[in-house]
């Protein structure tokens, strides 16, 4: 039978969401409540000189629950014992919270503790537990382990370079009622180190590969070149959390496959400002040939074309390179490891703007990213009625130029016919779709006719600025965007404060209004959001609000690593 750990994938999960769960209760406290900005102590977990350089994926929490607003701490305190502490006979409250310290880290150390193909993947799971207090902490695992031998289980006690573990497992000589009782009891190892952590594992063979991380610091986390390169790139200010992701490693525990990868391992860090929270990744490539690009310092003035009502936009310069950027190749990497697919394609993920969708003859990446060579900004509008959404493309007036014969000719290939129309008084041109059609309730020999127009995309001049769009509805909304334009969406101000004024452009996505239209093109949305949903229904029980937004800037300026930032913001 397959063993059953206290630390399973959902320990891994449940720790990674309790982080952002502090996020999500301390946004809807008032704003009077301390800032959690201030509170932090560290900006790097202690733990990591346990870790092996390869553990696929290190999660830690670095600072007490006790030290969160009342209601994050509640929170954090059920999804740990709910969730990481469940059937172990543990009692957070009761147990650890008297003795805890500043830092709680999760970790799975290997895909395999025996390397025995035969038998399986048994992955290595351990927990370390800042101590504050040493000699309680040890009269916890005492009780601990007197409480199991009396469930049941066999006590071993050993003596390993200095440093005591104690693990335990089933006697074979007992009575199926006895057995049935340490079932209920996953196997657990722990030990005291120092006066510092207190460490449970899975397996007593984890504690000891802990050890002998500490006394031979080359083998342990500390030592990677690419951890130390993260570190050394993050704020030097405490933060509420980390998170270093090894991508082989993870690939391997989950059964995935990572073909050529570009990227290798990743470091989250997890900080508070008085607006939301931000996500500081350094994501780490397996080679030095990442794209440079050219910084932007301040938000293109593309986006004064762009409602404020836009559930997703993209703002930057270039789409001539879009495939070969950092954050295209790490979305790629990311979308084809999960689906399993080595087909990523850039229009796979920005199709929408194919305003011949049906049409074959557009080469989206050919006929129309690779004029993009100033500012762009692209915008997705909700459309009641409409499965796909409308969109708009606004690029420099040159490039549109350059563009707009192009995709008339493709047009004229299509059998489209090219009008003009005046909207506002603002001259239109569209490439319609013609057809004549007959009222089939007249004789044949009254018969009458239709002509039914199907715009299938249009352009107008605007300033500086050649202006697409997918309908005249939305060619309706630019042309009404003054005084309320994106450049104005508050969240999106929020996260132009707090984010590096020199980034290689913007994402924005209002999850309330465009979580429908992105299922729909990316199926990868849906699962993420099903996977999200029984977390954030046990830390959001009421689940309501007002606007959930996300803003994402990456920065290109290093061959060896993708700097970038995502800022949550929620309102209730």
């Amino acid at each position: 039978m397959k063993q059953r750990s206290v630390f399973g994938l959902i320990a891994i999960g449940a720790v990674a969401l309790v982080l952002i769960g502090c996020a999500i209760f301390y946004w809807l406290l008032p704003r009077s409540t301390t800032n959690l900005a201030t509170n932090g102590t560290m900006s790097e977990p202690n733990a990591a000189i346990f870790i092996p350089k390869q553990a696929p994926v290190m999660v830690s929490m670095l600072i007490n629950p006790e030290r969160l607003p009342a209601s994050s701490g509640k929170g954090v305190v059920s999804l740990l014992q709910n969730s990481v502490f469940t059937n172990s006979g543990i009692n957070y409250q009761k147990d650890i919270q008297p003795w805890l310290g500043e830092e709680i880290t999760l970790a799975v150390t290997t895909p395999d503790i025996d390397r025995d193909d035969e038998n399986g993947l048994q992955p290595g799971y351990l927990m370390a537990l800042a101590t504050a207090q040493p000699a309680k902490s040890q009269e916890f695992v005492d009780l601990l382990f007197s409480q199991r031998v009396l469930a049941g289980n066999q006590l071993v006690v050993e003596e390993y370079e200095g440093v005591k573990l104690f693990y335990d497992h089933p006697e074979p000589t007992q009575s199926q009622n006895q057995l049935k009782q340490v079932e209920n009891l996953p196997p657990l190892a722990s030990a005291l180190v120092g006066d510092s952590f207190v460490l449970f594992a899975n397996d007593p063979q984890v504690l000891r590969n802990a050890v002998n991380n500490v006394q031979a610091p080359d083998v342990n986390l500390l030592s990677s070149d690419k951890y130390q390169k993260a570190i050394q790139e993050l704020p030097k200010e405490p933060v509420l959390a980390t998170a270093f992701i090894n991508f082989p490693t993870v690939a391997q525990w989950q059964g995935l496959q990572l073909v050529d990868p570009v990227f290798d391992s990743q470091m989250v860090a997890l900080k508070f400002s008085n607006k939301g929270l931000l996500a500081q990744n350094i994501i780490l490539a397996a080679s030095d040939k990442l794209l440079i690009s050219t910084p932007l310092t301040t938000p293109t003035a593309a986006l004064q074309w762009i409602p404020d009502t836009a559930g997703l936009v993209l703002t930057g310069k270039d789409l001539s390179n879009l495939g070969n950027t950092a954050a295209a190749q790490f979305w790629m990497q990311l979308t084809n490891t999960i689906s399993g697919s080595r087909g990523g394609k850039t229009s796979q993920w920005v199709e929408s703007l194919a305003y011949m969708q049906n049409s074959p003859k557009i080469d989206l990446s050919g006929d129309i990213l690779s004029w993009i060579k100033g500012e762009y900004a692209l915008g997705l509008l909700p459309n009641k009625g409409k499965k796909a959404p409308d969109w708009i493309l606004v690029v420099d007036k040159a490039d549109g130029q350059a563009g707009i014969s192009r995709l008339d000719g493709i047009a004229a290939a299509s059998g489209l016919s090219i009008n003009s129309f005046s909207l506002d008084q603002q001259k239109i041109s569209a490439w319609t779709q013609i057809q004549a059609a007959t009222n089939s309730q007249n004789t044949q020999k009254d018969k009458s006719f239709n002509v039914d127009a199907q715009i299938r995309g249009l352009h107008t001049t605007l300033g500086d600025y050649e202006i697409f769009a997918s309908s005249i509805a939305a060619m309706d909304k630019i042309l009404a965007t003054q005084g309320n334009n994106f450049t104005q969406n508050p969240y999106f101000q929020n996260g132009l404060q707090i984010m590096s004024d020199s980034n290689q452009g913007y994402a924005y996505f209002d999850w309330s209004t465009g979580e429908a239209m992105l299922k729909q093109k990316l199926p990868i949305i849906q699962l993420f959001s099903a996977l999200g949903k029984p977390f954030v229904s046990k830390l959001l029980p009421s689940g309501n609000f007002a606007r959930v937004s996300l803003i994402f800037s990456s920065e290109g300026s290093n061959t060896e690593f993708l700097k970038a930032s995502l800022f949550l913001q929620l309102e209730s």
